[in-house]
């Protein structure tokens, strides 16, 4: 029997029963769909993640008090017990730093800003020296950043962030306008490039003021977070990264032999624990949607056994008519491959569907990898395949003479 001719009867036997074929189907279908959801949105996760943090530079890296990713409360009580990295510590090392390209400092809080009877509450306010919009990438799309003037003179200017321009100034140009952060007047200079929305939360509500004009109102006693480019990755940037952990020891007088009373992160760190995160809740998500795929398969495994029982007669008058146990084993692994790469593909489908809904209701990102559609098809039909192997076997062993007898 020809390749094409097993297949057509193959799908001829499935199209007869449709609804039984359907069902059988369901077990594959979510669990591909599953797999490719999961992979999906880790995917989405760790692009996005490796994305925000390369946006600052291989070459950047960062001080400050407590370290950006905390994994228990008893570390987080012990950093609280720090010291404050405080702007003299970062006047410090900008003064002595030899293999340091640029370096900035930055301190947040939340405010409330006003323009005449319009408010919007939950902003970012962040406190910048001059160099921090190019340490970050921060693009300023309209209008000017910072100048060093400006933070030597602690002048009232502010940058902001789109969502500021959309909802106090519709229709209008901010540039030279007025707006009161927490009842401080201050000038708009620059308007930053818009930065979307990260798992359901805006990136683009927030003021951006000098640093020195920021620690005004707010205070000089609060922690600062130190950024420091070193120009290149690599060998150069830990050269760079000891000379500003020897000058921050010096500065906070850390005894030889006591650990930093500082924390020194780099990108490279925090994609990688990130990822290491994601990797694993992927993997514990993707061997639960494994379990699905099984259970897919020992439904087609069933199906096909009662299959042979039904066709026991078919499976005899072919025999008797020349059909060798290759052709009979070719044509019900075909129906059991086709069945699951069928489900495969409307598992994959699924699974982005999914995944999409879940970024736009959520805000989570999502990535769609080509490899990951490939392998959710390639392990349905190999799934169906697999479970077909028994059925296909038993038919394909059938005595032809007793397959007649049957009803």
């Amino acid at each position: 029997m020809e390749f094409k001719e097993a297949v057509k009867i193959a799908l001829q036997s499935l199209w007869a029963n449709k609804l039984r074929s359907i069902l059988t189907l369901l077990g594959v279908v979510i669990g591909v769909a599953s797999v490719i959801a999961v992979v999906t949105l880790v995917n989405g996760a760790n692009t996005y993640v490796t994305t925000k943090f390369s946006s600052y530079g291989a070459d950047v890296f960062t001080v400050s008090k407590m370290p950006q990713i905390i994994t228990s409360s008893e570390d987080y009580q012990r950093y609280q017990k720090r010291k404050n990295v405080l702007y003299s510590d970062f006047l410090y090392v900008k003064e002595n730093c030899k293999r340091c390209v640029g370096i900035g400092a930055q301190q947040a809080t939340t405010g409330t800003i006003v323009r005449g009877t319009q408010s919007v509450t939950d902003t970012q306010i962040r406190g910048y020296t001059w160099q921090m919009p190019s340490l970050q990438n921060l693009n300023i799309e309209q209008g000017r950043g910072f100048t060093e003037a400006d933070e030597e003179r602690a002048s009232n200017v502010a940058i902001i962030g789109t969502d500021i321009q959309d909802h106090m100034f519709p229709g209008q140009n901010p540039l030279g306008q007025e707006l009161r952060v927490d009842g401080t007047p201050y000038t708009i200079i620059g308007i930053s490039e818009k930065q979307g929305s990260t798992f359901g939360q805006s990136q683009d509500n927030w003021v951006g003021v000098p640093l020195t004009s920021y620690q005004k109102n707010y205070g000089t006693q609060k922690s600062v977070t130190i950024y420091v480019k070193a120009g290149s990755a690599g060998l150069i940037l830990d050269d760079a990264a000891d000379e500003v952990r020897v000058l921050m020891r010096s500065q906070r007088h850390d005894l030889p032999g006591v650990p930093d009373s500082f924390e020194l992160d780099t990108n490279n760190t925090l994609v990688g624990f990130f990822s290491t995160i994601t990797n694993s809740v992927g993997a514990v998500a993707g061997g639960i949607a494994l379990i699905s795929l099984v259970v897919g398969g020992i439904v087609i495994m069933n199906i096909m056994l009662v299959s042979v029982t039904e066709r026991t007669r078919e499976i005899g008058i072919r025999k008797a008519l020349g059909a060798r146990p290759k052709d009979i084993l070719m044509q019900f692994l075909i129906e059991s491959g086709t069945m699951a790469l069928v489900g495969g593909a409307f598992g994959v489908i699924g699974g982005i569907i999914v995944a999409q809904v879940i970024t736009v209701v959520a805000g989570f990102p999502s990535t769609v990898a080509f490899w990951s559609v490939l392998a959710g098809l390639f392990m349905a039909t190999s799934t169906g395949i697999f479970f077909g192997v028994y059925p296909a076997r038993k038919a394909a062993q059938l005595d032809p003479i007793v397959a007649l007898r049957a009803d």
